[in-house]
C-alpha cells in the first residue's frame, strides 16, 4: 500500500517540493518506485528543480526499468543509472539557472522497492526511514550540521535548534559535482518505508512519527492517509514554515 501527501505550509507563496509514487506489476513481481524532491531557488525557481527531476526520474520508470526486468538487474547497474540522470539533471538545472540569472536546486531521495531488495538514492536533507516497532534513519543528511554530529563537534539535541541545520553540503542543480549516497538491502514485510522533506520531521519526533505511522496502525490506505495528514496538521500547529511532503510504503 502507498499514500503520498504534500502541503504548501503554512508561510510559503508555493509549493517547491515534488513527488510522485508508483506501484508497478513487473515480469520481476510487484515493486514500487517513490521519488520525493525538495526545491529551493530564488524567483520561486525551486518547484522547476524538484519536478525536473521528478520527470527525469519517471522517464527512467517509463523508459529503462522495464528493460531491466527482462534481464533482471543487480545493485551497481541501478546506481549507475541513477547516477547518470542525477549527472544529467544537475547540468540542465545549473544551465537554467545561468540563463535566468538565479540560484535554484533540488534535494532528491528516491527508492525502488521490489519484493526482495531496495534500492535508494540520497542527496541532500530529504531522508528515507524504516518505520517498524522502532524508528529508523535509512539515509544521511547531507549538510552542515550533520558532518558537526558525525564529527563530534555537536550532539544530535544542538543539531535540532543549530541556525546551520538547513545549510546543504550539495544539491541537484547548485553544485558543480554531486555525489549521491547509494543504499541497498533485502526488503522487509510488514514495514512502514517513509521518504518525507525536511519539512515533515522538524517539529515532530521520533516517538510520535512511531505511534501514527508503525505498520500495525496502517492497515488501510485511507488510514495512512489520514495519519500522514494529521502529522502535517501537526507540523503546521508547531508552527513548521517549510513546505511539508511526505509518502508511505507499507510493506506486507
Amino acid at each position: 500500500m502507498v499514500s503520498a501527501s504534500t502541503d504548501i505550509g503554512i508561510k510559503k507563496s508555493t509549493n517547491q517540493d515534488s513527488l510522485m509514487v508508483k506501484t508497478l506489476k513487473t515480469g520481476k513481481g510487484r515493486m514500487t518506485f517513490a521519488v520525493l524532491c525538495d526545491g529551493m531557488g530564488g524567483l520561486a525557481k525551486g518547484e522547476v528543480a524538484s519536478a525536473t527531476v521528478i520527470n527525469a526520474f519517471h522517464n527512467w520508470m517509463m523508459n529503462q526499468l522495464p528493460i531491466l526486468c527482462k534481464t533482471g538487474f543487480e545493485d551497481f547497474e541501478i546506481q549507475e543509472q541513477w547516477e547518470t540522470i542525477i549527472e544529467i539533471m544537475n547540468q540542465k538545472i545549473m544551465n537554467y539557472g545561468n540563463q535566468q540569472n538565479i540560484k535554484l536546486g533540488t534535494t532528491v531521495v528516491a527508492m525502488l522497492l521490489t519484493e526482495e531488495r531496495y534500492y535508494i538514492a540520497n542527496v541532500g536533507d530529504s531522508r528515507i526511514y524504516k518505520i517498524s516497532d522502532k524508528v529508523e534513519i535509512l539515509t544521511e543528511d547531507q549538510t552542515v550540521v550533520a558532518r558537526e554530529v558525525k564529527n563530534g563537534n555537536i550532539s544530535q539535541e544542538e543539531a535540532r535548534i543549530d541556525p546551520r541545520r538547513n545549510v546543504l553540503l550539495q544539491c541537484v542543480g547548485a553544485s558543480d559535482y554531486v555525489s549521491a549516497d547509494f543504499l541497498f538491502g533485502n526488503t522487509e514485510k510488514d514495514v512502514t518505508y517513509m521518504l518525507c522533506s525536511d519539512g515533515f520531521r522538524h517539529e515532530i519526533n521520533d516517538s510520535e512519527i512511531q505511534q501514527f505511522l508503525n505498520p500495525e496502525e496502517l492497515t488501510k490506505v485511507a488510514t495512512m492517509k489520514q495519519n500522514a495528514d494529521y502529522l502535517i496538521d501537526l507540523n503546521k500547529k508547531r508552527q513548521e514554515t517549510d513546505n511539508i511532503s511526505v509518502i508511505l510504503v507499507r510493506t506486507f
